[in-house]
């Protein structure tokens, strides 16, 4: 019996050393942790442009498209917004971008003839959010006072939008009336691109770049309409007929080509300003 007591006595001091062994282990590893976090250098910023538009209505330059027609009815073809970015060593960042994109669109200003003669025009607004990988060539995000250098980056978008969501009033399969509505959908996208980052007097930072940003949608410049965006508020025909009428207004109304989605891309200026420790790494 005292040799059973003694054994469990000593089953529970091994579990309580062991217990506060590993309790000891995770406060090691959590400290750990924040320290590498808190050893990262930060960086906050503004950045400003413009933005543009390839897709099945007008230019079709990926860069430096020239503004539109009047601003009153087209709006200024502006990029804005803030940026952060954690730099994990001299060469490579991680970046979240938050955004708003006026972009514009319009047939007269088209290289093509067949896109001339249609004169389909118009604008969206969209708002953005990336996260980005960016690589520095050169060190730029050391202790260094200034240093230029060039970087690529890509990730991941979401984009949301204004979109076309057409609604008939169905008289007869001949006699269709279209009242058109803007809603907000939401799409993905694959931001890449190039820049330039020099940086000065310690802390700040000028960048410029191209984002080329493909998106998962054909629908950016209204060019496209799929049998869900459709509604159909009175119908004097049956189901079948009904039915009939909106994939005939749906195929007559889409122009654009399905296999080809919209690019948003941008043209900016970035003004950022570092702090927090310098990150660790080994030379």
């Amino acid at each position: 019996m005292f040799y059973i007591c003694t054994k469990i006595l000593t089953n529970r001091r091994f579990s309580i050393l062991k217990m506060k062994k590993e309790l000891t282990y995770s406060i090691i590893a959590l400290f750990c942790f924040f320290s590498f976090a808190s050893a990262q250098r930060h960086e906050i910023g503004v950045q400003m442009g413009i933005s543009n538009l390839v897709g099945d209505i007008g230019r079709t330059n990926y860069v430096l498209q020239k503004p539109m027609g009047s601003i009153a009815d087209y709006g200024l073809p502006f990029y804005g917004g803030i940026m952060y970015r954690m730099n994990f060593n001299p060469y490579q960042t991680v970046r979240l971008n938050l955004g708003f994109s006026n972009i514009q669109f319009d047939d007269r200003y088209a290289k093509e003839d067949y896109r001339r003669m249609r004169k389909l025009w118009g604008t969206n607004s969209i708002f953005s959010g990336d996260l980005l990988f960016e690589y520095n060539f050169l060190p730029v995000n050391d202790e260094q006072k200034s240093m230029i250098s060039p970087y690529i980056f890509g990730g991941v978008s979401g984009l949301y939008m204004n979109a076309s969501k057409p609604e008939l009033t169905i008289n007869s399969a001949s006699d269709v009336q279209v009242n058109y509505l803007q809603k907000r959908t939401f799409t993905m996208g694959l931001p890449f691109g190039v820049g330039l980052k020099y940086k000065f007097n310690y802390n700040w930072a000028l960048s410029g770049e191209f984002l080329f940003r493909p998106t998962f949608s054909d629908q950016v410049d209204y060019s496209s309409l799929e049998e869900g965006d459709v509604t159909v508020r009175t119908t004097a025909l049956n189901d079948d007929q009904t039915a009939a009428v909106v994939q005939g207004f749906i195929q007559q109304r889409n122009i654009g080509n399905p296999n080809s989605k919209d690019w948003v891309n941008s043209v900016t200026l970035i003004l950022s300003y570092s702090f927090g420790r310098p990150p660790c790494y080994c030379k």
